[in-house]
């Protein structure tokens, strides 16, 4: 069955990981450039211009009940203005990008944790551990980074900020989840992205007309934001869910090895025992919920 599949889908979850954990260094070279939340409203506001003929050439239908609506821009909001805006914040703020990559990386953990308040589901001994290593992992990470200045305390209050967007709306998800046309849902949610991100770029608008910058933008709009869904959506048709979920666990060390090569952020032995501890951790409660 998997060889009657085309070479771009078996190489898919590779793709993925590469434009995915690329999304992390490029960003933050994007803040040379832009204000945090100038940068996230010219993204989306990008996007939203190639979703438009997308939608307009396959029709696909909109929600039909207020409340579909609802569950859609509160995971538009979690998602695209405190996940993105808490990650660009501290971009901004001097934040290693691997720091930030591990931080919300953390998701699965917090969802473990949180699950049996919010969802009821049950985390196991197994999930548990999992959330001992990552978070052990996590400070050791931290920790290292924190030695050559890569972690200004303002910064990890904002990475933490994004990692609770980010299991907001898979908790949210869990609970209230509909499923839609992905681009009827995207439209929706890059919408409420760009209007919420507005009147915060408007009190501190700052955005370089640099070729470079502009680079940028358009790799995070096409690679990130288009071709990162596809792949996704793609695979996930395909049966290979599970290994894109494996593979997330090497977005940090991926990420953290780009930010070497494309920004010189040190990667110490310190910082890649940290990342294994924390990739075993978010492993341990991806087990226990297949478990469950």
């Amino acid at each position: 069955m998997s060889e009657k599949q085309p070479l771009w889908l078996r190489a898919g979850p590779f793709l993925f990981l590469f434009f995915w954990s690329s999304g992390y260094p490029v960003s933050k070279l994007g803040m040379q450039y832009a204000a945090p939340f100038s940068f996230l409203l010219l993204r989306y506001g990008l996007v939203l211009l190639l979703l438009a003929p997308m939608w307009l050439w396959l029709r696909p239908p909109w929600p039909k009940r207020p409340v579909e609506w609802l569950h859609i821009v509160v995971v538009g909001f979690l998602i695209q203005t405190l996940y993105f805006g808490g990650c660009y914040t501290a971009f901004a703020l001097g934040t290693s990008s691997g720091a930030v990559a591990l931080i919300a990386s953390l998701q699965p953990l917090l969802v473990a944790v949180l699950a049996p308040f919010l969802v009821g589901e049950h985390t196991h001994a197994r999930g548990w551990a999992g959330l001992a290593l990552g978070f052990t992992g996590a400070v050791v990470v931290i920790s290292a980074y924190a030695q050559v200045g890569h972690v200004p305390l303002a910064g990890i209050a904002a990475s933490v900020a994004a990692l609770f967007g980010m299991t907001g709306a898979t908790l949210y998800e869990k609970r209230f989840g509909i499923t839609h046309h992905p681009i009827t849902a995207n439209i929706i949610q890059y919408a409420v992205g760009f209007l919420t991100t507005l009147p915060m770029a408007l009190l501190h608008f700052r955005a370089a007309p640099d070729p470079h910058f502009i680079a940028l933008l358009v790799y995070l709009v096409v690679a990130n934001s288009i071709v990162s869904l596809s792949l996704f959506l793609a695979m996930v048709r395909a049966g290979q869910a599970a290994r894109v979920s494996s593979l997330l666990n090497l977005v940090p060390p991926t990420a953290a090895l780009m930010s070497w090569v494309m920004l010189g952020e040190p990667m110490t032995l310190r910082t890649w025992i940290g990342m294994a501890l924390a990739g075993l951790g978010v492993t341990l409660a991806r087990w226990q919920k297949k478990a469950s």
